[in-house]
């Protein structure tokens, strides 16, 4: 198994889990990453400070208003964004932080990595390995 399986592996394991840049868009990836949680049957909290409820769950502003500490947070923002809310993720208490494609930044990942924060980026979607299906 490589390291980046590992890591993986290691997030996939277990939640809680945050969508940062979720969205209520359904042909959005922020919605379509939200719904292939669920689909897992996984604990997941949507993150947007524009919105208050997607796919029936409440949403947060931040990763700091969620009521529980999130272990894992998937990233779906602009990659200028994505810096912040590395920082918002590690302030947060979460373990990992998983930058789908076009959210990474080699910053963020330096950031991210600085903190202490286990890092998937420039790899594969999460709706690839959960198997997402639209609904």
């Amino acid at each position: 198994m490589s390291a980046i399986d590992a890591v993986i592996h290691d997030f996939l394991s277990s939640g809680p889990y945050a969508v940062v840049g979720a969205s209520s868009d359904r042909d959005k990836y922020g919605n379509k990453v939200l719904r292939a949680y669920q689909q897992q049957g996984q604990e997941v909290y949507p993150i947007n400070p524009r919105a208050d409820i997607i796919e029936g769950l409440k949403v947060y502003p931040s990763l700091g208003a969620v009521p529980v500490k999130v272990r894992g947070v998937s990233i779906i923002t602009p990659p200028a964004s994505t810096e912040r809310v590395v920082e918002e993720a590690a302030a947060a208490g979460a373990e990992f932080v998983w930058m789908q494609p076009g959210a990474e930044s080699a910053a963020a990942i330096r950031k991210a990595e600085t903190l202490g924060l286990k890092v998937i980026a420039n790899g594969p979607c999460y709706l690839v390995l959960a198997h997402y299906h639209e609904s």
